[in-house]
């Protein structure tokens, strides 16, 4: 014969709740770094029925049943990002480079805009300056009030500098495959000995070694999450910003809001355009008010419906 209630009382008493981070998320698995230590997890079913997928970076209410882990619940986020997939993050590190491969400027203005849209600080890290000094890109960037660390994984240019631009917060390192952020890892943490691949000569680009996000700790309040690299392709899946917001999302824009002769001004051909006529003047840099025209096309495309 069963006791319904002294069964439930029995699961109650063997059930432990704890709070933590998730760390590491991979095929449906999510290791969650507690002050017990870290318990790999399954998501309970009620979170994918609303729709909410834990990120590495998310804080999270856990249970353990049965010695099994189980997401029950996502604590309220201060920001998310679908490419990379990561969540409660201060600042990106956007990793570039000007040979093998080179990195078009509209893919780090996609990151920048996406993260400015958060509110989400860039910093952008030109790596393998030790074979090109990407002098124009660095140029560009610092023009539009970026920070910029020249750096080089192989001889350590830049290290330490990128080390204290991220000490005390959670950063993730995101830039197309190939581009060092693993190795960057590597020279700033050398026991975690991460996988890197090399770059196709042929293709001029690099071959996937990071394929989920995993949070690393550098320092003890230093963590920084290392996610897979993407193409041009890639961009298609990234986050979308609604075309009314996208002016905002360019911080280098924002001494020329509100000066346009006509109050909705979209920046594109209007007469009296404060924006373009600052890009005409050398004001802002022209590779930046093209990726804002590209992305503006990309906005126009949204229908707010698809959103909900």
């Amino acid at each position: 014969m069963e006791f319904p209630i002294l069964k439930t009382m029995w699961s109650i008493l063997i059930m432990k709740k704890a709070e933590g981070r998730i760390v590491r998320s991979l095929s449906g698995f999510y290791d969650v770094q507690t002050s017990q230590g870290v318990v790999t997890c399954r998501g309970r079913g009620a979170l994918r029925r609303t729709g909410e997928s834990p990120l590495t970076g998310d804080l999270v209410e856990i249970s353990l049943e049965h010695g099994k882990g189980m997401v029950e619940k996502i604590l309220p986020r201060k920001n998310r990002f679908i490419r990379p997939a990561v969540a409660n993050v201060d600042a990106l590190v956007v990793f570039a480079a000007n040979v093998n491969p080179v990195t078009e400027p509209f893919l780090i203005d996609r990151v920048a805009a996406i993260a400015g849209d958060q509110e989400v600080s860039v910093v952008l890290c030109i790596n393998k300056c030790d074979l090109d000094p990407a002098l124009d890109l660095r140029r560009i960037y610092e023009h539009a009030g970026f920070p910029v660390i020249c750096a080089s994984a192989e001889t350590g240019e830049g290290v330490e500098e990128l080390r204290e631009l991220i000490r005390g917060k959670l950063v993730a390192f995101t830039g197309n495959t190939g581009v060092g952020k693993s190795s960057m890892l590597n020279r700033l943490c050398p026991e975690l000995k991460l996988a890197t691949g090399e770059v196709s000569e042929k293709l001029g680009r690099g071959r996937h070694t990071t394929r989920h996000v995993e949070l690393f700790r550098l320092e003890e309040d230093t963590y920084v999450a290392d996610t897979p690299g993407f193409s041009s392709f890639d961009t298609e899946q990234m986050d979308v910003i609604l075309k009314e917001n996208l002016q905002y999302a360019f911080p280098d824009m924002a001494p020329y809001l509100g000066q346009c002769q006509f109050h909705d001004c979209s920046h594109r051909a209007e007469p009296g355009c404060a924006v373009r006529q600052a890009v005409e003047d050398g004001e802002l840099e022209q590779s930046r008010y093209d990726s804002y025209l590209r992305l503006y096309e990309k906005s126009s495309e949204i229908k707010l419906w698809e959103l909900k």
